[in-house]
C-alpha cells in the first residue's frame, strides 16, 4: 500500500476491505443491512443506545493500517433521526504521529489536544421542513440528536487541511475508520480529487470538469440516485469541511449555503510537501524546545444574516453577538457563482442611535410590514450596524443608520423613587419610562440602556456599580441585568409576578432581590442568583416567598448576601435565605405597629469599639417617625419624629425638633458615615447628624421628595421628587444642581423654535414647558387649571400659542412671560394649532370640528373667521389635524368627515378641493379614513395623507388625483408624519416606533426603523435646521439626523469599475475656509460598509499636495506662523451638528470671523480613526499607587524571573535583529529581551502603563519603548541600553499614546508619532535625546518610517494621505519640511495604515481596504495600486524585492515586486501590461490573529510576526512553515497554579482555555479549550506523578472538567452547579473535589466517578471567593477528621470545616464573620480572602472589605484574632509562603506587596500595568506567580 498509483482516482473502502465477509473489518453490537427506499440499494444500519457499543471498524485489528493516501475522505451516510452518532478517523502525520479526528452530534463544542481533534456535527434537515426553517432562523444546524427529516449526506473531509491548520502537521495517510451508532452507511472512499456529488457525468463533461484538473463528478457506484427532472440538492445534503470558498478554520461540521446551481468547483490548492526547516543557530535551539498546539479562534459563519424578528436585547454597544457584512470578495477563480462575503464584528463602526434596520428579502422589492427585517440595538456612543448584501446595483437609504439618539428629556415613568450614583460619583443613573439613562453630572452627557418593553419600575447597583439591575412594571414583568460600563444586557429573567416595585443587589453582585405581586395580588419576594451573570451565565431563582405582608422597599444587607430587610405598611421585617428557603421575622414595633413605613437603610460604617455583630438599621415612616433598630437583637433602640416648623414669626421658620405632635411624612432616608439625609413630603431634603439633634442643611423642592441617595464620597446628595425633577445637593459648597425636570404624564405635542434653540411641549400633566435644547434644562413652566392640548411657536417672534381642553387659545410672550391674547370661541378641546410659515396668520381647530383663523401680525391676534363643522370631530387626530403649505397659501385638514381631506385657502378658509380617501381603494372591504395630513415643503403640489388602512397617499393639491401610495407603513396606524425641508425624506410614527423613508420611494430599501418609546408616539418632526428629529410621547427624544445634504440615495456598490486602469486627474489644492450650510460645519455622514474597490495595477497621477514647515523647537513665533494646517475646504468632509448655533456678541464688529472659526475647530474633540492599525490602550480602570516605592537594587525579596505572554494589543511592539540576535517584545509595561538559544529573559522595567510600540537601532544596541498617554497625559518614551539593561534616558512630548517609533538609517535620529488625539510627529536626537523639531499633522498618523537610502527623508501615513518629510539641518537646529499628498480618489474614502520604503526611491503604502500603493518618492506621485488583501493591511515590510503584507484577515502574504524596480511615472496614461510592471503573490500563510508586528532578515527568508492573539510566530518562507515562539493568553487570566511537584503550572482565562506549562522552560505543554465558556478557577491534584497528575477546572456554565496530563485528554466532566464556578480544590488526599459557585453553594464530588456526594448551603447567596484544603488532624480542635478546609464568601464570612472523606464526615469547625461598613464604591467591593497559615493550620489569615484595610490572623483554638497587619490598599489576592513567613498581596493599585509577617516589613513591586488578579507561591515557596489581566509574571523568591 505504499504506492499511490493504485489509489487513483479513488478507493472504495468497503470494497477494498470486503466488508461483507468481516475478515478485514470488525463489527460490534447491532449492525445489520437493509434496503433503503430512497437509494434503492442495500446499506448498513448501526443502532444501539450507547454509540460506542455498536460500530463498524476498518481495518479489523487496532494495530493495522489502511494506508490510504487520498487527501479527501468521503462518507455517504444518514444519521438516525432522534439519535446520536460518532465517527472516528485515525490518521498519520508525516512525522509518524497518529491523530484521531472525531465528529459527532453529541459534541457541543470543539476540543483538541496534540493527538486528537473533536468537531461538533450539526445535522441538517429536509428542504422546506419546519426543521429547516428553524435552523435557518437560528443561523445554524441542529446541535444534538438529528431531526426526523434528516437526509442522506455526502460528507467530504479535507484531511490535509485539518492537520495543517489545527495541529500544524503534514498529513500522510488514513489508518483506520470507526463508524459508531446510530446511522445508516452506504459507503466511504478516499481520493485526491475534489468531487462534486451534485454533478452528473454528462454535466461534468459539458462544464469541462476532469480529473486532470483535480475535480470531477462523484463515481457512479458512490452516487445517490436522482429521479428525472429532480435536483440532487433538493434530495440530499453535501457537506464540505472546510466549507467552500472560505479561508478560515471552522470549529463545527455542518451544511453550508450551497445553491443547486453552484455546480462548479475550484481547483484544490495542494499544499507543498513538508521539508526540513532551515533555521539559524539562535532560532534552532529555541525551536527544539517548542511543541505548541494551534488554537484557532472562533469563526464567524460565512453567510448573510437574516433577521426575522426583533431580538430581545438592549444596551449600549459592546455586544459581540451582532455582526455586519463588510462586503469582502472571495477569490474562487474557476467558480461561476459568487460566494457570500465573510462577516466581521462592527466594533470599528461609529454610528450612533437606537436603530432597527429594515430590509426586504432578496428577490423582493415591494416593502411589506410582514417581511420587515428588524434588528434592535442600542445606541450611544456607538450603534451596531447590520448591513445585508444585496444584488448588484441595488439601492438603499443612506446613511445607514440615518438617525442617532442623542438626548432624552424625561425622568421617571413608573416611579420617581429610582436614581443611583455611580461609584465614582460622576454619573447618575435613572429611569425614563422604558429607557435607563446614565448622565454625567458635569456635562449632562447621556448614554442609554435600551431593552425594556414597558416602564422601568426599579433599579439597583451592586457594590462597585459594575452590574446594574432593572425591572419593568406591567403584567409581563422582566428583570434585566446589565454590564454598566459596557452597556450591554448580560441576562434577562421573567417571573410570574407583576408590578415589580423594588430591586436590591447584594454588595458583591451575587444576589438580586425583587418584590412584586403574584397572580392573586399577594406580595411575592424573589431572590435570584446572579453570581455568574458577568461571565455569560444565567440568572437562577434561589428562593421565592409569597406573603400577605405589605412591602414598600427591600434591601440586601451589605454585610451578608443571605440577609435582607424590608419595610411596608405596619411592618419592618428581617429576611434570610437558608437552604433554598426564604424566611423572615418581624421587628417588634410595640405601640408603633400601625405605622406606614416608607424606607429602610443600613448605617454606613461601625465605630471600631462596636461588636462585630452590631448593625444599626434606620427606618422612616409616613407619620414622621425615624427608627433606629439593633439588627443583631432585632429590637428598637431609638424612635424620633420629624415635626413641622414652629411658626414663631411671620417670616421666620424655626429649626425642626423631635417632639410630640403631627409629623411630616418621610419618604426616603439615606445614611453616610457622617450624616443622615431625609426626603420628606413637605418637599425638603434635610441633612442631620446621626443623633438627629439638629438640622445641618436643608433644600426645598417644588414637590414631595421621593428619594434621597448620598454619593459614595458622602459629599453629594441626590434628590428626586414626585413631580419629576432630579438634582443633587453639594454638601461642601451648599449648592444645588438640577439635573433633569420632566413631565409627569404623556407629552401631547411640541413645537421647536429653531432660532433660539428652544422646544415647547404640552402634556397631560397640565403644564406647558419650554426647554433649552442644548442643556436640556427647563426654562419656563406654564401651569393652567385646564389641561393644554397643543402648542405652536411663532416662526420668527418669541411668541407661543397654546390650546387647552376648555377650548381657550392663549398667546404668550415668552421673553416677558406675559399673556398677549386669549380667545374662548372654541367649544371643545383645541386639537391643533399652526402658524403660517410667513408668520402672518394663525390657525386653531377643536374637537367639535370648528376651525378658526387669526391675524398673527397683530399683538392681540384678532380673530378673523370661524368655520363650524369644518373638521372631523374627535381628538384622535391631534396634534397634526392641520397643516399649512410652505408658501403659506393653502391649508389642509381632515373634514368635514373622517373620509374626506379638505384643502382650503389659507387667508380666507374658502374650500378649494375635497379628496375622498375612502374611494381610492376600490378593492378594500372597508372604508378608509384619513388620520394625518402633511404638505411637502419643497413641492406644494404634494399633500401626504396617512390613512386608517395603514397607508400613506400622495395626493395632488391641484387635481386631487392619487399620485402614488405606500402600503403597510407601520404595524400600527400612523400617528404622525413630517417631510424634510428639501422633500427628500419622510418621517412617520406608528405606535412606539418611528421610520425615516426615502420620500420618492425609489430605493429597494426605502426606510429605516427606530425604537425607544414605551408608549405611542404623539408627534414627530424635523427640526427647522433639518439636522435633528424630535419625537414625543412618554418622554422627549432628541435625535441627530445624519443624512448628508447631497444625495443620500446611492448605489450600494462602489462607483469604481473593477479592473479599470486610468490615471488620476490632478486635483487643485483646497482653498478657502470651512464651507457649510446654515453657517455651521457639517461633516460627512457615516456611510455603510461596501465592497472595497479592486483595482488592477495602474499608473496614477498626483492627487494633491500641501507643504508644511516646522521650525526648530524654541522659536515660538515661527512655529505658530508656519506649522498651522490648512482646514478642509469641502463641506462634505465635516460632521453635521445637531442645530444651528447662534451666539450673540456684545460687539460683533470687533470679532474676526476667521479667528472665530479657528477657535471653533480647535475645540472639537478628535475622533478615533476607523482602522485597527491605530493603537488604542486596553481599557484599564486601575491607577498606580503613587506612594509605592520599589526596593533598592540588590535588596529585593523577590526577583522577576520570567514574563509569560505577549501583548497582542500593542502595535509594532516586537523587534528582532537577525544579525545581532536581539529579540525583544512587550508584555504589559515590561520590555522582555529574550535569548532564543537559551530561552532566558532579561526585563526592562521603567513604564507604569501599557507599552504601545518599540523600535531598535540598526546596530541593535538601543531599544526605544513608549507607553502611557491616557486622559491627555503625556506619554513616556524610554531609551534602553541593551548591553547593560539600563534606561539611558526618558523623554515625554506627546499628549496621548505614541503610535509609532523609528530610528534613522544612520541611528542619528529617531522619530515618534502621536495618536489621533495629538497627531504630532516629533524628531529627536539620539545623541542628546533632545527634541529637535516637531510638526502637527492635519489628521491622525498611523505609521512612520525613515528612508533606508536617504538619511534626510522620512515618511508618514494617516487619515489624510501621505506625508513626505525632509530634514534640513542648520547647525544644531533641524527644520522638518512636510509635504502632504492626498490618497488617490479612485481608492475612495480610505485610511492609509502602513508604509515602508524600497531601496529604489519607492514608497509602499497600505490602506484599510486592502490596497497597496506604490509612490515615487522624488515626484511625490502614486504610480500604481493593487488589491493585496480583502481586509485592512496593518503591517508592511520590504526587504530587497520582496514585500510582506499582514492584515486583519489573518493572512500573511509575500509579494515579489522585482518588476517595480526602475519604474518611472509616465506622462501619458499607460496600462500595467504596457509598462511590463507586474506584482506576483509569492506565498501566503494564515496565522491565528491579526498581524500587528513583523521583523525579518535582509533576505526576507525568515522572521518573527506578532498577532493580536498574543502569539509570536517564527516564519520560514523557504518551506512555508510557522512555529509559535511565544504564546500567552489573549483575555484575562483568572488563575495560575503550580503542580505539587512544581514541574508544571496551569493557567485559565476568560476565553475558556486551560493551559499547562512546563517548568523551568515555561513552554506550553497542552491546551484544553472550551468554547463560549469562561474558565474561572483551576487546581492540581495532590499527586506529584505525571502519570496520575490531573487538573480540575471550573467554568462559567457551572461545570467542572477534569483533565489528565499524561493522556492530554479530558477525563471527566461534572455539572454540580447551575452558576459559574468560582473556586475548586482537591481534598488533601485527592479523592474528593470541592467546588463552589457564585450562588454560594459548595459541592463535594468524588474524584473517582464524579458523583456529587453532598451540597453545602451555609454560604448560599454569597459567592465563594476562595477555598483551601490542608492535611491536619482536628482532634485538638474538638472534632474528628484528618484534614481541614475553609471557604470564604463575598459577604465576609469564612467557614472552617473538619473532614474525613473516607468516612463521609464533614463538620463545621468554626464560622467567622468580619464586620464592614456599607460600600458605595464605583466597582465591586474588595474580595473576601482566607487561607490557612502554612506553619500552623490552626491559624486562619483573612482579608477583605471591612472597617480597616488589614490582614487578620484568627486562631481557631482561641477563637479570637491574634494579630493584624495594616494594608495601604484593599487586597485583590494574597498568598502565603511555606518556605518563609512571607505574604504576597496584590491590589487594584497595580502593586505587588511582599510582607514579612513577623516584623511587618514589606517591599513594593510595580511590574504590572493592571490590577493584580491572582498570586500564588509554589509549594516549596521558592517561586511566585502573579497575574494581572493577561500578564503572567514568574518571580524567584529570595527573602528579606
Amino acid at each position: 500500500m505504499a504506492s499511490k498509483g493504485w489509489q487513483h482516482p479513488y478507493v472504495n473502502i468497503f470494497k477494498h476491505v470486503k466488508v461483507e465477509d468481516w475478515r478485514r473489518s470488525a463489527r460490534e453490537g447491532d449492525v445489520s443491512t437493509y434496503k433503503d427506499k430512497r437509494l434503492k440499494c442495500s446499506v448498513f444500519r448501526i443502532r444501539g443506545p450507547v454509540p460506542a457499543n455498536s460500530y463498524i471498524r476498518v481495518p479489523k485489528g487496532s494495530g493495522q493500517s489502511l494506508g490510504l493516501l487520498g487527501r479527501y475522505f468521503y462518507l455517504l451516510f444518514r444519521p438516525a433521526p432522534g439519535k446520536h452518532f460518532v465517527v472516528q478517523l485515525d490518521v498519520s502525520a508525516e512525522d509518524g504521529q497518529v491523530v484521531r479526528i472525531s465528529f459527532s452530534n453529541m459534541f457541543k463544542e470543539f476540543k483538541f489536544t496534540a493527538t486528537s481533534l473533536q468537531f461538533p456535527f450539526l445535522c441538517g434537515s429536509a428542504k422546506d421542513s419546519v426543521y429547516e426553517n428553524t435552523a435557518r432562523s437560528a443561523r445554524r444546524g441542529f446541535v444534538g440528536p438529528a431531526p426526523t427529516s434528516v437526509r442522506w449526506t455526502c460528507l467530504m473531509l479535507d484531511l490535509q487541511y485539518i492537520l495543517s491548520v489545527y495541529l500544524n502537521r503534514c498529513y500522510s495517510q488514513l489508518r483506520s475508520i470507526k463508524l459508531c451508532a446510530n446511522m445508516a452507511v452506504k459507503n466511504m472512499f478516499t481520493s485526491d480529487l475534489l468531487l462534486n456529488p451534485g454533478v452528473s457525468f454528462s454535466e461534468a463533461k459539458m462544464m469541462g470538469l476532469a480529473s486532470s484538473q483535480g475535480t470531477g463528478p462523484i463515481p457512479r457506484d458512490m452516487s445517490y440516485p436522482v429521479p428525472d427532472g429532480g435536483s440532487w440538492h433538493d434530495l440530499y445534503d453535501h457537506i464540505r469541511f472546510p466549507s467552500k470558498g472560505t479561508k478560515l478554520p471552522f470549529h463545527s461540521i455542518q451544511k453550508g449555503h450551497l445553491q443547486p446551481e453552484d455546480n462548479c468547483v475550484s481547483n484544490p490548492r495542494i499544499r507543498e510537501e513538508c521539508s526540513g526547516v532551515s533555521l539559524s543557530k539562535p532560532v534552532k535551539d529555541r525551536v527544539s524546545l517548542i511543541q505548541q498546539i494551534t488554537s484557532p479562534n472562533s469563526l464567524l459563519w460565512n453567510r448573510t444574516p437574516r433577521v426575522t424578528d426583533i431580538p430581545d436585547l438592549g444596551g449600549v454597544l459592546n455586544d459581540d453577538r451582532l455582526f455586519h457584512n463588510d462586503g469582502q470578495h472571495q477569490k474562487e477563480p474557476t467558480c461561476c457563482s459568487s460566494q457570500p462575503s465573510p462577516i466581521r464584528p462592527p466594533w470599528d463602526t461609529d454610528y450612533g442611535g437606537v436603530h432597527v434596520h429594515i430590509h426586504a428579502e432578496d428577490g423582493f422589492s415591494k416593502h411589506e410590514e410582514g417581511s420587515e427585517e428588524e434588528f434592535v440595538c442600542a445606541p450611544v456612543p456607538h450603534a451596531v450596524h447590520l448591513s445585508l448584501s444585496k444584488e448588484p446595483g441595488q439601492k438603499k437609504l443612506l446613511p445607514d443608520p440615518i438617525l442617532g439618539l442623542s438626548r432624552i428629556i424625561g425622568f421617571g415613568g413608573a416611579t420617581t423613587k429610582c436614581a443611583l450614583w455611580s461609584r465614582s460619583g460622576d454619573a447618575v443613573v435613572y429611569p425614563c419610562h422604558a429607557i435607563i439613562v446614565s448622565m454625567k453630572i458635569s456635562s449632562n452627557q447621556q448614554r442609554f440602556f435600551i431593552g425594556h418593553t414597558d416602564k422601568v419600575s426599579a433599579l439597583a447597583f451592586n457594590g462597585n456599580t459594575t452590574l446594574l439591575a432593572s425591572a419593568q412594571t406591567g403584567n409581563h414583568s422582566v428583570v434585566r441585568v446589565w454590564n454598566y460600563h459596557g452597556g450591554n444586557c448580560l441576562a434577562m429573567c421573567r417571573i410570574h409576578a407583576h408590578s415589580l416595585s423594588s430591586l436590591s443587589f447584594s454588595y458583591g453582585g451575587g444576589i438580586l432581590c425583587g418584590v412584586g405581586k403574584d397572580g392573586h395580588n399577594k406580595t411575592m419576594v424573589v431572590v435570584w442568583n446572579t453570581s455568574n451573570v458577568g461571565k455569560g451565565g444565567q440568572v437562577t431563582v434561589l428562593a421565592k416567598a409569597h406573603t400577605d405582608v405589605d412591602i414598600i422597599t427591600m434591601k440586601v444587607a451589605f454585610f451578608d448576601e443571605t440577609r435582607m430587610v424590608s419595610c411596608g405598611r405596619e411592618n419592618i421585617r428581617l429576611w434570610r435565605v437558608r437552604n433554598g428557603a426564604l424566611r423572615s421575622c418581624p421587628v417588634n414595633l410595640g405601640e408603633y405597629h400601625s405605622l406606614d413605613f416608607t424606607d429602610v437603610t443600613f448605617e454606613e460604617g461601625n465605630p471600631s469599639n462596636q461588636h462585630v455583630e452590631e448593625r444599626t438599621l434606620f427606618a422612616s415612616s409616613r407619620s414622621g417617625f425615624i427608627f433606629e433598630i439593633d439588627y443583631s437583637r432585632v429590637v428598637i433602640r431609638n424612635v424620633r419624629r420629624l415635626l413641622p416648623a414652629q411658626q414663631q414669626h411671620a417670616n421666620r421658620r424655626e429649626k425642626l425638633t423631635f417632639n410630640t405632635g403631627p409629623g411630616i411624612a418621610i419618604n426616603s432616608i439615606s445614611v453616610s458615615s457622617s450624616f443622615c439625609f431625609t426626603g420628606s413630603e413637605d418637599g425638603f431634603l434635610r441633612l442631620w447628624p446621626h443623633d438627629f439633634s439638629t438640622v445641618f442643611l436643608e433644600a426645598e423642592h417644588e414637590g414631595p421628595v421621593s428619594l434621597v441617595s448620598v454619593s459614595p464620597d458622602g459629599l453629594q446628595v441626590l434628590a428626586a421628587t414626585s413631580t419629576g425633577s432630579l438634582g443633587f445637593l453639594d454638601v461642601s459648597s451648599r449648592g444645588y444642581n438640577t439635573l433633569m425636570r420632566s413631565h409627569t404624564d404623556t407629552v401631547l405635542g411640541f413645537s421647536v423654535d429653531g432660532i433660539r434653540r428652544q422646544l415647547t411641549t404640552a402634556s397631560s400633566d397640565g403644564t406647558v414647558r419650554i426647554w433649552n435644547m442644548d442643556s436640556l434644562q427647563q426654562l419656563y413652566d406654564f401651569v393652567s387649571e385646564d389641561g393644554p392640548c397643543s402648542v405652536a411657536f411663532h416662526p420668527r417672534e418669541q411668541l407661543l400659542s397654546c390650546g387647552f381642553s376648555s377650548g381657550i387659545v392663549r398667546v404668550l410672550d415668552v421673553s416677558s412671560a406675559k399673556m398677549l391674547a386669549e380667545h374662548k370661541h372654541h367649544r371643545g378641546d383645541v386639537v391643533a394649532l399652526a402658524f403660517s410659515p410667513d408668520g402672518e396668520l394663525m390657525y386653531s381647530a377643536d374637537s367639535q370640528g370648528s376651525l378658526a383663523l387669526y391675524n398673527a401680525s397683530e399683538e392681540n391676534h384678532n380673530l378673523i373667521r370661524v368655520v363650524c363643522n369644518a373638521l372631523a370631530r374627535g381628538t384622535e387626530r391631534a396634534p397634526d389635524a392641520l397643516t399649512v403649505s410652505s408658501d403659506s397659501r393653502c391649508l389642509a385638514f381632515i373634514g368635514p368627515s373622517e373620509h374626506v381631506v379638505t384643502i382650503a385657502d389659507s387667508r380666507s378658509l374658502d374650500e378649494l378641493l375635497h379628496v375622498d380617501v375612502s374611494i381610492l381603494d376600490v378593492h378594500s372591504p372597508c372604508l378608509d379614513s384619513a388620520l394625518r395630513v402633511c404638505f411637502s415643503p419643497a413641492s406644494t403640489e404634494h399633500l401626504l395623507v396617512a390613512t386608517s388602512a395603514n397607508k400613506i397617499l400622495w395626493v395632488s393639491t391641484k387635481t386631487g388625483r392619487l399620485l402614488r401610495e405606500a402600503s403597510k407603513v407601520h404595524k400600527h396606524q400612523c400617528s404622525s408624519l413630517a417631510v424634510s425641508e428639501d422633500s427628500r425624506f419622510l418621517l412617520t410614527a406608528g405606535h412606539n416606533a418611528l421610520k425615516v423613508w426615502d420620500y420618492d420611494m425609489q430605493a429597494d430599501i426605502s426606510s429605516q426603523m427606530f425604537i425607544g418609546h414605551s408608549q405611542p408616539i404623539s408627534q414627530v418632526s424635523f427640526t427647522p435646521d433639518q439636522l435633528g428629529v424630535v419625537s414625543v410621547g412618554d418622554a422627549i427624544f432628541l435625535w441627530d439626523f445624519l443624512a448628508h445634504p447631497a444625495d443620500s440615495l446611492t448605489d450600494s456598490r462602489s462607483s469604481l469599475r473593477l479592473g479599470s486602469i486610468s490615471a488620476l486627474k490632478s486635483v487643485q489644492p483646497d482653498v478657502g475656509g470651512v464651507q457649510s450650510s446654515n453657517g455651521m460645519p457639517r461633516l460627512t455622514a457615516p456611510l455603510p460598509s461596501s465592497p472595497p474597490p479592486r483595482l488592477d495595477i495602474g499608473t496614477l497621477g498626483r492627487v494633491d499636495q500641501r507643504t508644511l514647515r516646522s521650525s526648530p523647537v524654541g522659536d515660538d513665533t515661527s512655529t505658530t506662523r508656519t506649522a498651522s494646517v490648512p482646514r478642509s475646504g469641502s463641506s462634505s468632509e465635516l460632521r453635521p451638528a445637531s442645530f444651528l448655533q447662534v451666539t450673540e456678541l456684545v460687539n460683533p464688529l470687533s470679532v474676526n470671523a476667521g479667528h472665530t472659526d479657528a477657535v471653533e475647530l480647535k475645540g472639537k474633540k478628535p475622533a478615533r480613526p476607523d482602522c485597527y492599525r491605530h493603537f488604542v490602550p486596553r481599557f484599564n480602570t486601575s491607577t498606580l499607587d503613587q506612594a509605592a516605592v520599589a526596593p533598592q537594587p540588590g535588596e529585593e525579596a523577590i526577583k522577576l524571573k520570567a514574563v509569560i505572554g505577549y501583548n497582542g494589543n500593542g502595535r509594532g511592539n516586537m523587534v528582532w535583529s537577525a544579525d545581532q540576535g536581539l529579540f525583544a517584545y512587550s508584555c504589559g509595561c515590561v520590555v522582555v529581551v529574550e535569548y532564543l538559544h537559551t530561552g532566558s529573559q532579561r526585563h526592562l522595567q521603567g513604564h507604569s502603563g501599557e507599552i504601545s510600540c518599540l523600535a531598535v537601532t540598526n546596530d541593535a544596541k538601543i531599544v526605544a519603548s513608549a507607553a502611557g498617554g491616557r486622559n491627555g497625559c503625556r506619554s513616556l518614551i524610554c531609551i534602553w541600553d541593551i548591553q547593560n539593561g539600563t534606561c539611558r534616558k526618558t523623554v515625554s512630548h506627546h499628549r496621548g499614546a505614541v503610535q509609532s517609533l523609528a530610528f534613522s538609517r544612520d541611528d542619528r535620529f529617531f522619530l515618534s508619532a502621536g495618536d489621533f488625539s495629538d497627531p504630532e510627529v516629533a524628531l529627536w536626537s539620539t545623541k542628546t535625546f533632545k527634541l529637535l523639531s516637531s510638526v502637527r499633522m492635519s489628521g491622525p498618523i498611523h505609521d512612520a518610517a525613515f528612508s533606508p537610502s536617504t538619511a534626510s527623508q522620512l515618511g508618514c501615513v494617516g487619515s489624510h494621505g501621505v506625508y513626505f518629510c525632509l530634514m534640513h539641518t542648520h547647525g544644531l537646529d533641524v527644520d522638518l519640511q512636510v509635504e502632504q499628498v492626498k490618497t488617490p480618489v479612485e481608492l475612495g474614502d480610505v485610511e492609509l495604515t502602513a508604509l515602508c520604503y524600497h531601496m529604489d526611491s519607492l514608497l509602499f503604502t497600505a490602506t484599510n481596504r486592502g490596497h497597496v500603493g506604490v509612490w515615487d518618492v522624488n515626484t511625490r506621485r502614486c504610480l500604481m495600486t493593487w488589491e493585496a488583501d480583502e481586509g485592512e493591511i496593518g503591517v508592511l515590510l520590504c526587504r530587497g524585492n520582496r514585500l510582506l503584507t499582514g492584515s486583519n484577515t489573518r493572512w500573511l502574504r509575500l509579494w515579489e515586486v522585482d518588476a517595480l524596480r526602475g519604474m518611472k511615472p509616465q506622462e501619458n496614461n499607460c496600462h500595467v501590461e504596457d509598462s511590463g510592471a507586474t506584482v506576483v503573490l509569492g506565498q501566503e500563510m494564515m496565522l491565528d490573529g491579526t498581524t500587528i508586528s513583523a521583523a525579518f532578515d535582509n533576505a526576507m527568508d525568515m522572521g518573527i510576526v506578532g498577532t493580536t492573539a498574543g502569539t509570536l510566530w517564527y516564519i520560514n518562507w523557504s518551506d512555508n512553515s510557522s512555529i509559535r515562539l511565544v504564546s500567552g493568553h489573549k483575555t484575562e487570566v483568572n488563575d495560575v497554579v503550580f503542580s505539587a511537584d512544581e514541574g508544571h503550572f496551569a493557567t485559565c482565562s476568560e476565553d475558556g482555555s486551560v493551559r499547562v506549562w512546563s517548568v523551568p522552560s515555561n513552554e506550553l505543554v497542552v491546551q484544553f479549550q472550551v468554547l463560549s465558556r469562561a474558565c474561572g478557577c483551576v487546581c492540581w491534584s495532590p499527586s506529584s506523578s505525571r502519570e496520575s497528575a490531573r487538573v480540575a477546572a471550573g467554568y462559567s456554565d457551572g461545570t467542572l472538567r477534569i483533565f489528565r496530563l499524561s493522556s492530554s485528554e479530558m477525563e471527566m466532566k461534572l455539572h454540580p452547579h447551575q452558576v459559574a464556578v468560582t473556586a475548586v480544590q482537591y481534598s488533601a488526599a485527592g479523592d474528593v473535589i470541592l467546588s463552589a459557585g457564585k450562588s454560594g453553594l459548595i459541592a463535594v464530588s468524588s474524584a473517582v466517578n464524579g458523583e456529587t456526594m453532598r451540597i453545602i448551603k451555609d454560604h448560599k447567596g454569597a459567592a465563594i471567593t476562595s477555598m483551601q484544603c490542608v492535611k491536619e488532624q482536628c482532634q485538638s480542635l474538638g472534632l474528628e477528621g484528618n484534614e481541614m478546609w475553609l471557604a470564604a464568601s463575598a459577604d465576609r464570612r469564612v467557614s472552617v470545616w473538619a473532614a474525613d472523606w473516607s468516612k463521609d464526615k464533614c463538620d463545621l469547625l468554626d464560622w467567622l464573620t468580619f464586620p464592614a461598613p456599607a460600600y458605595f464604591g464605583d466597582d465591586s467591593p474588595p474580595l473576601s480572602l482566607a487561607a490557612f497559615w502554612p506553619a500552623d493550620p490552626g491559624l486562619v489569615v483573612y482579608t477583605g472589605y471591612g472597617v480597616e484595610k488589614e490582614l487578620c490572623f484568627y486562631s481557631l483554638a482561641r477563637k479570637q484574632i491574634m494579630k493584624k497587619i495594616d494594608l495601604p490598599d484593599w487586597a485583590t489576592c494574597f498568598s502565603l509562603s511555606r518556605k518563609s513567613p512571607l505574604i504576597a498581596v496584590g491590589s487594584k493599585a497595580r502593586v505587588l506587596k511582599v510582607i514579612e509577617s513577623t516584623s511587618g516589613r514589606f517591599q513594593d513591586f510595580l511590574q504590572h500595568s493592571d490590577s493584580l488578579r491572582t498570586c500564588h507561591f509554589s509549594p516549596s515557596g521558592t517561586l511566585l506567580f502573579t497575574a494581572a489581566f493577561n500578564e503572567i509574571l514568574l518571580w524567584e523568591v529570595l527573602g528579606f
